[in-house]
């Protein structure tokens, strides 16, 4: 039998129009398709009709990372085609590099696909740019998760000092306290904040408020990109997505 190979492809933010042209090629002849839990359902529907799809939560519930990274290396030696689909790009917060370091120890071939990272795509769709002359030159993409470790690596300080706008991942559940380390951090109290909910689909919702706010018990519903700076303030003249209305 001739060996398999893993493709860790990236799905996108939401849209499935916001796939790549490989990943589509892909899964069109995919054998296997281990998917994040947040790949919808019309991302999934281009995967040919007897592959097999497992959902990847599933098998991370019976021995987490390792479970999955185990799976895909007896798939491959199987001689199958396996996909690892993974939400946004697979190198951005998304524990892609792991399993690439898995496969390549277990002398599994495999190929990185790229996808359009949601911290990026969710501040298009906002009406948000990164970067704007005169008001944002620089910006940091950050995960907003490890705030609940107690071991924290992240300089919100250095970052509050050297950077123009934040744009922060997986943030939603701790935004509250990131957002009092940002104003003992030195940011103004006014500074402006986007949350966008499920970025790019028909369920994109965009708030917009101050850091201050952001204590008084503001929710916010994952999954979400959230970006904090005064690029923010531009939404309000160019935001062009509606959600639920189909983009010409």
């Amino acid at each position: 039998m001739s060996k398999g190979k893993v493709y860790i492809v990236g799905a996108g933010p939401g849209d499935p129009r916001l796939l790549t042209l490989r990943a589509f090629e892909l899964l069109r002849i995919a054998d296997v398709v281990v998917y994040d839990r947040l790949v919808s359902e019309e991302v999934l529907s281009f995967v040919k009709k007897d592959a097999k799809l497992v959902c990847a939560e599933n098998l991370r519930k019976k021995g987490g990372q390792a479970a999955i990274n185990e799976f895909l290396v007896d798939q491959a030696k199987r001689g199958l085609k396996v996909i690892r689909l993974k939400g946004g790009d697979p190198f951005v917060f998304s524990r892609g590099g792991e399993e690439a370091l898995s496969l390549f120890e277990s002398g599994v071939k495999f190929e990185v696909v790229p996808g359009v990272s949601s911290a990026l795509a969710a501040p298009v769709y906002a009406g948000i740019p990164l970067t704007h002359r005169g008001v944002s030159s620089c910006f940091a993409v950050v995960t907003g998760h490890e705030y609940s470790l107690k071991n924290k690596t992240i300089d919100w300080r250095a970052l509050c000092k050297s950077v123009d706008t934040l744009v922060i991942l997986m943030g939603a559940k701790n935004f509250d306290k990131i957002a009092k380390t940002l104003l003992d951090s030195g940011l103004s109290a006014n500074t402006p904040v986007a949350a966008i909910e499920w970025a790019t689909t028909k369920r994109q919702k965009v708030s917009v408020f101050s850091l201050e706010d952001a204590l008084k018990s503001f929710i916010i519903n994952p999954p979400a990109v959230i970006i904090v700076g005064r690029v923010v303030e531009l939404c309000r003249k160019i935001s062009w997505f509606k959600a639920g209305v189909s983009v010409e």
